[in-house]
């Protein structure tokens, strides 16, 4: 058994070596490509955090005042709730949940966070019926400030409106772009296996000749294949986590009345991002190495 490994690695760093121009450029391929790719996932999760409040149709966000007893809470939840005509739906977010949304949207701006923590509000999150009607929203706002213990309404702004719209602009054609890549590099992939391949079509003559199975033979390139891919992948990674580092680092410096401090993802996403990267990278690798393998199989 282990004979066997050391040929495959051996047989796999001779091919690496005689096609180094090759493999170069398909490990190259591989690392732009995922690293588009897992940006494309870092951005729109960016995004996510940054319209966190806005999301699912949330028109309109009325926060209660900290410390407000329980039961002054659910008369402000029903006189919302009874508003059918103009209200479709209304959620309630508590102080503890509001302190999680508060870590994510000031998650660049720690000081902010530590003054806002002790007297955090509750929130309601309000769907109306029809969300772009300005008039509407414009008295219900007016309406609900007027309630016992509401600290204040809000409605989205233009930064909201500009960022939601750049969310759905920029996400679907960059993920296309970077799926382009991808598939670029498993195309130079396959080319370098198959150029490996033919290269070596006497040696593989030979072996068939004295009794060596299609997948004894084949191995060695695939295996050539999965370190393409996967070193690609843990480069465009580990460019990934620097480039979002250095953009968390920067956003601290933002002022706080740009309103982007939420605009960056520093929780564990971007490491989970990472692992998935090499997953990519390595399927795409084998994939397109043992497509290329078992097309030039005869040669």
């Amino acid at each position: 058994m282990m004979s066997r490994l050391r040929y495959m690695f051996r047989e796999m760093w001779a091919s690496l070596s005689r096609n180094l121009t090759l493999s170069i450029a398909a490990v190259i391929t591989s690392t732009v490509s995922l690293f588009i790719f897992g940006m494309v996932l870092i951005i729109q999760r960016s995004f996510d955090n940054q319209l966190q409040l806005w999301s699912g149709g949330v028109e309109m966000i009325v926060y209660v005042k900290n410390g407000t007893p329980p039961e002054s809470v659910a008369l402000i939840e029903k006189a919302l709730t009874e508003q059918t005509q103009v209200v479709e739906s209304v959620e309630y977010c508590d102080e503890a949940c509001s302190t999680d949304v508060a870590k994510t949207l000031l998650a660049a701006d720690p000081e902010g966070l530590k003054l806002l923590l002790p007297k955090i509000p509750s929130f309601f999150k309000v769907k109306p019926v029809e969300k772009d009607n300005s008039d509407l929203l414009q008295s219900m706002t007016t309406e609900f400030s007027g309630l016992p213990n509401v600290q204040d309404v809000r409605t989205p702004d233009e930064a909201v409106e500009q960022l939601s719209l750049l969310k759905s602009f920029f996400g679907t054609r960059i993920l296309v772009f970077a799926v382009v890549m991808l598939f670029a590099s498993a195309l130079l992939i396959w080319n370098t296996i198959r150029t490996a391949m033919f290269a070596r079509r006497r040696e593989i003559e030979v072996m068939k000749l004295v009794g060596a199975t299609n997948w004894f033979i084949r191995l060695p390139f695939m295996l050539e294949g999965l370190f393409q891919g996967v070193v690609g992948a843990a480069l465009g990674g580990g460019a990934l986590l620097f480039v979002n580092n250095n953009w968390t680092s920067g956003v601290k410096t933002f002022p706080a009345e740009t309103g982007l401090k939420g605009f960056v993802v520093t929780d564990g996403y971007p490491y989970m991002v990472f692992i998935f990267m090499v997953a990519v990278g390595a399927l795409v690798g084998v994939i397109s190495s043992a497509t290329a393998a078992s097309r030039f199989l005869d040669v």
